[in-house]
C-alpha cells in the first residue's frame, strides 16, 4: 500500500505522509490472529444453518436424485425446459446454467434457450411469457423482482408447465401449487463464514462497517442477517454500523462516502463479491487498509484473496452444483414425483490458503493462469 501511495499521490509529500500515517494506523489495529486464528478445518457451519423464504426447513440436494426407473421415465420423455436468468454476466449466472444444461443433456431433457433480463422486470416478464408460448415442459429461473414478477411465473403452473426457483421465490407463490422446489445457497451459512473471518482480524470493541443491499431480496437478506447475529452472539464487543445501497452501479461511491464519514471502521463485510471488490476500490482511493469479507467467488474476488491483500475471504456458494440440483429437482417434477420446497446447498469457506482448491470445487475446473500467478507471487501462504 505505501507503494501505491507514491504512485497515487506523486510528489505530494505531506498528503503522503498522512496516507503512511492512517495506513500504518490501520495495519496496527489489526490482530495477528486476522485470518491465521481461525481454524480453517472447523470453519463454517457443517450443515445448513438458515431457513427457506418461508419458513422451510432445508433438504439436502441427495434428496433429489434419480432412480433408475425415474431416469428412464425422463429419457423418454423428451422434455424440454426454458431458462430465464436475472444476467448471464456473472461467473455466478453462467456457472448455474452450466450446471443446469449439462445435467439436463445428461438424461436427454433439451433447453430451449437461456433469456438473461439484465436486471431488467419489464424484460424478464416478456422472456417469461415468451418462454410460455414456445410450450415447454419446465422453466427454470431466478426472479429479478419479487412483486413485479409474480403474476407471471403464476401463468407458468396455469400452463402447465412446471417451475423450479433458484435462491428466492415471488409473492404468494407456494410449492407444490405453483413451483416445484427453490433451490439456493445456505445464506445465512456463509455470511457466518464472513463473520468469522472478520472478527478474527478485528480488536476488543472494534467497528465494523456492513455494505448490504438495501432490498428486500432473500439470498442477501439472510447473507447480513447470518454476519449480524454471528457477531451479536460471538463478538458482542464488535460495534456495527451499516450502509445500504440500491443501485450496484454506485457501490464505490456510497461505500467511499461511507468510509470517510465513519473513520472509526476499521473492518468491512460486503454482501457479494463485486461490492466487496467496488468496495476495495475506494479504500484504495483514499489509502485505506482494513480487511474485507464477503459472499460468493468470482475470479476477481479470487485473485484478491490469493494476493493476500485486504479481501481476506469469502463464504461461497457453490452455483453449479446449484445448478445441478435445480435440474435434478425439475426432472423429479416432469415425472410427477415430489420435490422439496427448499433444498439447501452447504457452503464453503475460502481463504489465501484454499483458494486455488477452492476455485477448483466452485467453477469445477483448473484456476485459470491469472489466479494461479497472483497465488505464486503470495507463497508460502498461498498454495
Amino acid at each position: 500500500m505505501k507503494h501505491s501511495a507514491r504512485i497515487l499521490f506523486g510528489t505530494l509529500s505531506l498528503a503522503a505522509s498522512a496516507f503512511a500515517l492512517s495506513t500504518s494506523l490501520s495495519l496496527a489495529q489489526t490482530p495477528d490472529t486476522c485470518v491465521t486464528g481461525v481454524d480453517l478445518a472447523t470453519l463454517g457451519p457443517k450443515g445448513i444453518v438458515g431457513q427457506g423464504p418461508h419458513g422451510e426447513k432445508a433438504a439436502s440436494p441427495d434428496e433429489l436424485k434419480l432412480t433408475d426407473d425415474e431416469a428412464a421415465k425422463v429419457k423418454a420423455g423428451k422434455f424440454k425446459v426454458g431458462i430465464s436468468m436475472q444476467t448471464v454476466n456473472l461467473d455466478w449466472s453462467q456457472l448455474q446454467v452450466a450446471g443446469i444444461s449439462q445435467t439436463l443433456a445428461k438424461y436427454g431433457v433439451t433447453v430451449t434457450g437461456v433469456a438473461s433480463a439484465e436486471y431488467q422486470v419489464d424484460k424478464q416478464i416478456a422472456d417469461i411469457e415468451n418462454t410460455i408460448q414456445q410450450h415447454p415442459d419446465g422453466i427454470i429461473s431466478i426472479p429479478v423482482d419479487f412483486t413485479a414478477t409474480a403474476p407471471t411465473y403464476k401463468k407458468v403452473g396455469e400452463a402447465g408447465i412446471k417451475l423450479v426457483f433458484m435462491d428466492s421465490i415471488p409473492v404468494g407463490l407456494s410449492s407444490p401449487k405453483d413451483f416445484a422446489s427453490m433451490i439456493s445457497a445456505d445464506s445465512q451459512g456463509n455470511g457466518q463464514i464472513a463473520a468469522t473471518i472478520l472478527a478474527s482480524c478485528m480488536p476488543k470493541g472494534g467497528t465494523i462497517g456492513l455494505v448490504n443491499f438495501g432490498v428486500d431480496y432473500f439470498s442477501t437478506n439472510e447473507r447480513t442477517k447470518g454476519v449480524s447475529e454471528w457477531m451479536k452472539k460471538n463478538r458482542p464487543d464488535i460495534v456495527m454500523k451499516q450502509v445500504d445501497f440500491t443501485d450496484p452501479s454506485k457501490v464505490s461511491q456510497i461505500a467511499g462516502d461511507f468510509l470517510t464519514g465513519n473513520p472509526d471502521v476499521k473492518g468491512l463485510y460486503a454482501v457479494w463479491d463485486q461490492p466487496a471488490l467496488d468496495t476495495l476500490s475506494s479504500m484504495r482511493a483514499q489509502g485505506i487498509d482494513i480487511p474485507i469479507t464477503t459472499v460468493d467467488l468470482g475470479l476477481q474476488s479470487a485473485i484478491e484473496i490469493a494476493k493476500g491483500g485486504p479481501l481476506k475471504a469469502t463464504g461461497s456458494q457453490r452455483p453449479y452444483d446449484q445448478g445441478v440440483a435445480e435440474a435434478m429437482a425439475m426432472m423429479k417434477a416432469l415425472i410427477g414425483q415430489p420435490t422439496p420446497a427448499w433444498v439447501g446447498v452447504q457452503s464453503l469457506p475460502v481463504v489465501q490458503s484454499n483458494v486455488l482448491e477452492s476455485y477448483k470445487t466452485v467453477f469445477h475446473k483448473d484456476p485459470p493462469a491469472e489466479l494461479v500467478d497472483a497465488c505464486n507471487g503470495a507463497k508460502p501462504k498461498c498454495n
